[in-house]
């Protein structure tokens, strides 16, 4: 869903998150963050077999796109809803929660521990 609104109904909000800093045309950053999810969504229900990987990939992007929320919160841009400056601040508490749950749900957290497990043991 988020992606397509990017590319139709909330292209202008989303607008508003890129930092002004960024070195490219916002149009762009949102319309090219918007194909990315829509890309990730997909994989995460057709790359089964590489579940792992897409989690790791799902997660930088929640990752990369957390300056938006930073920069949102530091200029005071309404959108989404988010009108005060302590509903902005709260969420950013929210993205480590989707970086979090992107890895726990596709097994990627587990992997990389099972893959440090292994590692200890094939060293001792």
């Amino acid at each position: 869903m988020a992606g397509t609104a990017h590319l139709t109904l909330a292209r202008r909000t989303f607008r508003a998150q890129v930092p002004a800093w960024v070195p490219v045309n916002e149009d762009l950053v949102v319309l090219s963050s918007g194909v990315v999810e829509l890309a990730l969504g997909t994989a995460l229900i057709v790359l089964t077999r590489h579940q792992v990987l897409v989690g790791w990939l799902v997660a930088a992007f929640f990752v990369a796109v957390f300056p938006g929320n930073v920069s949102q919160y530091l200029s005071g841009t309404d959108a989404f809803g988010l009108d005060t400056d302590t509903q902005r601040l709260a969420r950013l508490f929210f993205q480590p929660l989707l970086v979090v749950w992107a890895l726990w749900a596709t097994g990627a957290w587990a992997s990389r521990r099972q893959a440090r497990r292994d590692r200890h043991v094939s060293s001792s």
